[in-house]
């Protein structure tokens, strides 16, 4: 394939609107530091731009209208947002699905501990990511923690300017010789992700003075006990904010790009959609960076109820519509590839990779050795999405996740292609994807957004 920068076809204008979708791209990455975070600021700008809670339609009106915009909050941890079109849901929806989860360190159960005059906390690593690179670098806890009193409390310490930050400490080189001879992934081993707390020991107390301080002011500043962090979600995540990267300001890097790059462009784009012939639907999920297992991932039934509600809404329910929406539906799973490096050329092939400034990137297959654990996307339903990028001006390419043999990875491609629906891998390339800090080019990110606006429309 001849591949095209995207950067060489853009106008003036167009340019201009590249910069700009990706200033607000940054500032929603600075919010949407976690899947809640994410969750909420997708909810809060689909009010604004005129979606309504399809629970209280069930509730009030019983009925879609058509081009009616709606969303639905799955337990504060998942969103789908949908507008409803002319065509009976049976012919299908035009799906770009997402995730809205990124690698991280949860705190575990009964993190809080103090050794020598340190306080730390104990983490268990979600995701996969290379231990070594969380080390030493200013971190930030979201979540949220629930008192003996059943009160709520948002925890959100680490990003503001003022905050104090956290980090997991690690051997200074003069000592390291032993660690050095390590394989990389033993170096800095999962039990030594602790994060460094606290170090000023309350007065007149012998034994864990420093760990009874930050206990005190947990107390006055959040208002819960230590017993409270059984039962709380607290995740640990890079402090450091999304910026422009390159002399030219071409690209983005900042943390969770991995997939909230595809979740923003899904965002942005069925925003802009208006009255479509079928119902458009965009999916942001959890869970996904760990097999999008438990309740909030697309393994759930979280897609397929929600088919039977847009099915009864419609009228006439019947299961055999509801099969007939699953298996007629067509869909872009909206995740990102790897980006060519030529510092690791060797771990892609050149000619059937993705390159940085080339557009948005088609994934025919994911998975690892034998295409194990892909969907693998069909001539046809490939002509159809080469298609409808072409005719609206799209930039894309096509790539794979590395070289046969190299490893790979996996999406929730399998997850919706199980129901018959047609579906295909596609999002922007990234350098340094699972670091704390991940790389995308601008003008991919833009050509996403067209391209699920396409799709959708």
């Amino acid at each position: 394939m001849v591949r095209k920068n995207a950067w060489l076809k853009l106008d003036e204008a167009e340019t201009k609107n590249v910069f700009d979708y990706n200033d607000d791209y940054k500032k929603f990455l600075d919010i949407a530091r976690t899947e809640r975070l994410a969750n909420q600021e997708i909810i809060k700008r689909a009010k604004e731009n005129g979606f309504k809670d399809l629970e209280e339609v069930i509730k009030s009106e019983g009925k879609l209208e058509k081009g009616g915009k709606y969303f639905v909050n799955h337990k504060n941890k998942s969103v789908a947002l949908i507008v409803y079109g002319s065509k009976p849901l049976s012919e299908g929806l035009q799906i770009v699905g997402a995730h809205i989860d990124s690698p991280r360190l949860d705190l575990k159960p009964n993190p809080l501990y103090e050794n020598s005059g340190l306080v730390k906390l104990k983490t268990h690593y979600y995701g996969g990511v290379k231990k070594y690179q969380y080390t030493t670098i200013p971190l930030a806890i979201h979540g949220v923690v629930y008192n003996k009193d059943g009160k709520k409390i948002e925890i959100a310490i680490g990003d503001d300017i003022n905050d104090p930050v956290f980090t997991v400490t690690d051997l200074l080189i003069h000592l390291s010789r032993d660690q050095q001879s390590k394989p990389m992934r033993e170096a800095i081993t999962g039990e030594q992700l602790n994060v460094l707390f606290g170090s000023i020991p309350l007065k007149d107390k012998e034994k864990d003075a420093v760990k009874e301080n930050i206990l005190k002011l947990i107390k006055e500043k959040y208002n819960f006990e230590e017993e409270d962090f059984q039962i709380a979600e607290l995740e640990v995540v890079p402090a450091c904010k999304s910026r422009d990267l390159g002399l030219d300001r071409s690209m983005v890097i900042a943390y969770g790009q991995d997939d909230r790059v595809c979740a923003y462009a899904t965002m942005r784009a069925i925003f802009d959609v208006e009255n479509p012939e079928k119902t458009a639907l965009g999916l942001f999920m959890d869970k996904e960076e760990i097999g999008s297992m438990g309740n909030t991932g697309m393994a759930s039934y979280f897609w397929e109820n929600l088919v039977h509600e847009l099915v009864n809404l419609e009228g006439n329910y019947s299961a055999l519509d509801v099969n007939r929406t699953l298996k007629n539906s067509k869909v872009l799973s909206a995740d990102v590839t790897v980006g060519y490096d030529p510092d690791f050329a060797d771990a892609v092939e050149a000619q059937n990779t993705a390159y940085l400034g080339c557009g948005i990137v088609v994934s025919k297959y994911s998975g690892s050795g034998g295409k194990g654990g892909s969907s693998d996307a069909n001539a046809e339903f490939l002509q159809e999405v080469r298609k409808c990028f072409d005719d609206k001006d799209v930039t894309w390419q096509t790539g794979e996740l590395g070289a046969v043999d190299k490893g790979g990875g996996g999406t929730i491609a399998l997850l919706l292609a199980k129901y018959g629906a047609e579906v295909v891998d596609c999002g922007p390339a990234v350098l340094c994807m699972h670091a704390p800090m991940e790389v995308t080019s601008k003008a991919d990110t833009y050509m996403c957004y067209k391209a699920y606006k396409a799709f959708m429309a």
